[in-house]
């Protein structure tokens, strides 16, 4: 039986991307035994919006959300549930979350260019006030037949949060998890990433998780190596953690964790945010 208390939440914004996710829902909502929702937001249009034209979007976004669970059940014999809400796609989808008490949010992203580069990525928006996982579903997404999940260590001492989904995961999908890490030559940070590295085989080894461990290459940058390393192995899933404040130069430059989010390789990235709740995740055993 599906546990509804824990459903998935696909923002749908009825782009070609939105069918990406969710047709990776139905497959992860399987293997999780949940249900999935499909989100979609209605801008509030400011203070004096007409409320007869919202309540007519509203009504509209309903009618396109059932024809693709109607098109869902046709190809998968799932059927998703269904929410249109007006709102801001920055708060209200993790408001969503929260409510349904969601286990994760699968969202599809749009190739991150032109002007997104300046101002920020409206998925990168999103997660960071989220409690719960995003993974984010590259357009034109191509399901791998290898669930490894390939797991970047650094410095950072926020790469210990996202163990407890790295297990998770692997326990869900039977996998190995492959641990890259970072190649530096300055000896704080090399102490850093070792004491990072040994709390991660330890974690697995008592969870009695797969592992192997891959250095990246000195000299290239780390978000790079991760996501030819990711290709190469020709897996589904990257697991990183979110910076906790992105400022405007990591928009206009490129924080590491956007390069390995819109990735050449068209592979799905599991995005942890510090600040993640990770009593919902429910892998603790």
């Amino acid at each position: 039986m599906k546990d509804a208390k824990k459903t998935i939440i696909v923002p749908c914004d009825f782009t070609e991307v939105c069918q990406y996710a969710t047709d990776y829902a139905v497959r992860i909502s399987r293997l999780l035994g949940t249900d999935f929702t499909l989100v979609h937001i209605v801008d509030e249009g400011g203070f004096f919006a007409n409320e007869e034209k919202r309540k007519k979007a509203v009504e509209a976004a309903t009618k396109k959300l059932e024809k693709i669970a109607d098109r869902t059940y046709e190809e998968h014999k799932e059927r998703p549930k269904i929410i249109a809400r007006i709102g801001n796609i920055y708060s209200t989808i993790n408001e969503i979350a929260d409510e349904l008490e969601a286990r994760m949010v699968l969202m599809g992203i749009h190739e991150f260019k032109g002007m997104q580069k300046i101002t920020g990525s409206h998925a990168l928006k999103v997660m960071a006030g989220s409690k719960i996982p995003y993974i984010a579903i590259p357009g034109a997404y191509v399901y791998r037949a290898d669930n490894d999940i390939v797991f970047p260590v650094d410095h950072k001492v926020e790469n210990k949060e996202k163990l407890v989904w790295a297990n998770y995961m692997a326990k869900t999908f039977d996998s190995k998890i492959h641990i890259i890490t970072a190649n530096h030559s300055d000896e704080l940070l090399k102490k850093k990433i070792n004491a990072n590295l040994i709390f991660a085989k330890k974690y697995l080894d008592e969870k009695g998780i797969k592992y192997e461990i891959t250095t990246a290459e000195k000299g290239v940058n780390f978000a790079e190596a991760v996501v030819k390393f990711a290709t190469d192995m020709n897996t589904n899933l990257i697991l990183i953690m979110i910076t906790k404040e992105i400022g405007f130069q990591d928009f206009l430059l490129g924080a590491d964790e956007q390069k390995i989010i819109f990735n050449d390789g068209k592979i799905s990235v599991m995005c942890v945010n510090p600040r993640t709740d990770l009593r919902k995740s429910g892998g603790f055993n």
